[in-house]
């Protein structure tokens, strides 16, 4: 097979990017270094924005008929469960008033299952080198699978190989990751009854950090916790587990009850450090990033793994917009249509990075300034229509619409807002579940 796209990364990122493109009929290899899906606990809500392009895949509809969940609203609580600051995606424009929640390894598979005949996929391939013409444009990779090593050579080539990857810092493209002082420990709970009774993405703010909540399929629930960096230094399943975690419940009235179930799958635990990053570019010549190579932000957002889904869209947009004026895949038509993904992209992912952190901020700051910032962002935009309607919208990955200046002082209740009741009046009644 002689490519025209070569994919580095099976992640989200890599999936979606070989979907969009190959569904311009090029044909697409897609290489990764694992030689099978490892089940962890990592992207597993999807915004609006996202979901219409899994839906014009048909990934959504795999989705729905394997058990997704919807959920119609991302909330923020108080400890007792009392909703401090509601984002209700009803009030969006249909068919985009829900998110869906589904175990990452089912995200891939459905991902995997709607490439097209021209995509080949193949896993436990490492990229030992970049390839490139005698301008110094990357044009392939070395490739190292099953003892051998051979070149494989591409006019496109697609960095999704994650946070650090090895691509984009072989292009020349410095990106710094900046890890928050604090972990996630992650828990799937198997607790039927209260799975059916949470349905919404729900984030609790505490005085020790963010209890996360929100429904999977199965009866199952997925609850992140948040921990100092060394909190869990030396403590483990038989050693300390149980009661760090029935302590972390406890201060969480509306979470105590969950602490049997919780204590009973003390065995699904993960421990996950949590980074941000923006990279300064998103191309080189002959070389485009998407997903986290480009681009990771906290998992409180989730944003993450929708942005990847929509930066592969609008690599496959610019670039099927450069061959039907070119017709081929020449290198100088790739590395335009590179250009303009990287202008067109790049301030989108800025402002959906600002929001992450933001939203992020406001929940697991545990510094005097931080909680007390928080707090009172959370509550005064929790209490105004017309800030709640725009941060759902940049939430929702629909498109940006940035908060002012006088919007952020609005936020912190330092100045009125008139305007804070007009808003569009919210469409009559939510899609309902397939």
């Amino acid at each position: 097979m002689s490519p025209d796209v070569l994919v580095c990364g099976a992640g989200v990122g890599g999936l979606a990017a070989a979907r969009a493109l190959g569904g311009l009929g090029l044909d697409v290899l897609v290489v990764d270094k694992q030689p099978k899906v490892r089940p962890i606990a990592k992207g597993e809500v999807l915004q609006p924005g996202a979901l219409r392009l899994l839906r014009s895949w048909g990934v959504e509809k795999r989705l729905d008929a394997q058990g997704a969940v919807r959920l119609g609203r991302l909330v923020v609580r108080d400890p007792r469960g009392t909703a401090l600051m509601s984002l209700d995606y009803g009030q969006l424009p249909a068919p985009d008033q829900w998110l869906l929640a589904h175990d990452h390894t089912a995200i891939l598979a459905a991902l995997a299952e709607s490439l097209g005949p021209g995509v080949e996929l193949r896993r436990g391939v490492r990229a030992e080198a970049p390839l490139r013409d005698g301008s110094g444009r990357i044009t392939g990779l070395r490739l190292a699978e099953g003892g051998r090593v051979y070149e494989q050579r591409a006019p496109l080539v697609v960095a999704a190989d994650g946070i650090s990857s090895r691509l984009r810092s072989w292009a020349g493209i410095e990106a710094k990751r900046a890890d928050y002082p604090h972990r996630l420990v992650s828990f799937d709970i198997g607790d039927a009854d209260a799975a059916a009774r949470a349905d919404d993405f729900s984030a609790y703010v505490t005085d020790r950090g963010l209890r996360l909540l929100y429904p999977l399929p199965g009866g199952r629930l997925r609850l992140y916790l948040q921990a100092g960096p060394d909190e869990l230094r030396g403590v483990t399943a038989r050693g300390g587990l149980a009661d760090w975690a029935a302590r972390a419940l406890s201060q969480v009235p509306a979470l105590e009850p969950l602490t049997a179930s919780l204590l009973a799958h003390l065995g699904s635990r993960q421990t996950l450090p949590v980074g941000r990053l923006l990279s300064p570019r998103l191309s080189g010549r002959g070389l485009a990033l998407v997903g986290e190579a480009a681009y990771a932000v906290h998992p409180m957002a989730a944003q993450g793994m929708n942005t990847a889904i929509t930066s592969a869209g609008a690599l496959a947009e610019r670039l099927s917009g450069h061959l039907e004026r070119t017709g081929g895949m020449s290198a100088a038509a790739v590395d335009a249509a590179l250009r303009d993904y990287h202008e067109r992209q790049l301030p989108l992912l800025t402002q959906a990075a600002r929001t992450s952190g933001n939203a992020a901020r406001m929940v697991t700051d545990l510094s005097w300034r931080g909680r007390v910032l928080g707090r009172r962002a959370v509550r005064h935009t929790g209490a105004n229509p017309r800030l709640l309607l725009t941060v759902t919208h940049n939430m929702s990955g629909l498109g940006p619409r940035p908060l002012t200046p006088l919007d952020r002082l609005q936020q912190l209740g330092l100045l009125p807002d008139p305007r804070a009741h007009r808003v569009p009046t919210a469409p009559a009644g939510r899609p309902q579940p397939m």
